[in-house]
């Protein structure tokens, strides 16, 4: 299905106001280009740990909405003279640039699952990742196998550092632990636990979606869902949810997020798991590695047992220290 595509020029101060105004006019999927680097709190829960380099912000923005390209020409039209109106009411207040409209069309057809043609059966040493849709190939079938449909999430499998938490929970897991997964994105990382062994798992994620998308991989992969629950939450700064993960009695805690939530988790994981657990995380930038391991240092609960690098990718495992806090 193709969707027409409409562009407004404008400035990097209307571009909020411009899509709030979108948004009550019924319009979904909006879309907005400027050069305004981001900040810490705009990645918050995104996977992104350098910052793309931008053009100097001029203050020059691009607000694109869609609409199905099978909608009635009448409405169409209606709305666009509604998004007209709205922009001259909104120039009255704020600086909107040339505030022009241009038409336009989509190639892609189907958004949410053309990326599904890329993702294909591999392997992770023993265990097959398999993309829900696809058929198992013959010469993997005696594999350990993870059925996945990422949906919206993080984790199918093939990034480095999914496969170096992966690979960690594969040397660190033991029969019936418990393992907490945070951020959990698809589920991968506490369905691989479970296949490895793990007794129970528990994984939060800051996005709805993602736990969705989880929660239908664990039924695909025949895990009940009372053994793998999944919330949606900060375990960071969520008493409730803190105290629902488990304060001292997990085996392990995995998280392969990001270098900064990692560097914040030195001071958090400790207490959900036993003394001499294991904490395992990735979603870390090779450039990011020291301030990591510093963050552990400072901390004497852990012991860092070992750093493992994948392309520009690093793991860091730590021990909770016998007879330290829970």
């Amino acid at each position: 299905m193709k969707w027409l595509k409409f562009t407004i020029d404008t400035t990097t101060e209307a571009e909020d106001f411009i899509s709030e105004m979108l948004n009550e006019l019924g319009v979904e999927g909006i879309e907005i280009e400027d050069n305004v680097p981001l900040t810490e709190s705009d990645t918050k829960g995104m996977f992104i740990d350098i910052l793309p380099e931008l053009p100097p912000d001029e203050g020059k923005a691009k607000v694109t909405f869609y609409l199905d390209e099978d909608k009635p020409q009448a409405e169409v039209e209606k709305l666009l003279a509604d998004v007209r109106e709205g922009l001259r009411e909104t120039a009255q207040f704020v600086d909107i640039g040339a505030g022009t409209i241009t038409a336009g069309e989509t190639e892609d057809k189907d958004w949410i699952n053309n990326w599904k043609e890329f993702f294909k059966p591999f392997t992770v040493d023993d265990i097959l990742i398999k993309p829900t849709w696809e058929e198992i190939p013959e010469e993997h079938r005696d594999k350990l196998m993870i059925e996945i449909d990422p949906g919206t999430a993080f984790g199918t499998g093939s990034h480095e550092t999914t496969q170096l938490c992966i690979r960690q929970l594969r040397k660190y897991v033991r029969p019936g632990d418990r393992v907490l997964d945070i951020g959990t994105g698809s589920g991968i990382l506490g369905i691989a636990a479970i296949k490895l062994g793990a007794g129970q798992a528990f994984g939060t994620d800051l996005d709805e979606n993602a736990v969705e998308a989880a929660k239908e991989n664990v039924e695909v992969n025949g895990i009940p869902a009372g053994q793998f629950p999944i919330v949606t939450g900060n375990i960071l700064d969520d008493e409730a949810l803190q105290s629902q993960a488990g304060l001292g009695d997990n085996d392990i805690v995995v998280a392969n997020i990001l270098a900064p939530v990692i560097i914040a988790l030195t001071g958090e994981a400790d207490r959900h798991l036993k003394p001499g657990g294991i904490f395992i995380t990735s979603g870390i930038i090779d450039m990011k590695e020291e301030d990591v391991l510093a963050a552990f240092e400072a901390h004497p609960v852990w012991e860092v047992l070992e750093t493992v690098h994948q392309g520009e990718w690093v793991s860091v495992t730590a021990r909770k220290r016998e007879g330290e806090r829970a």
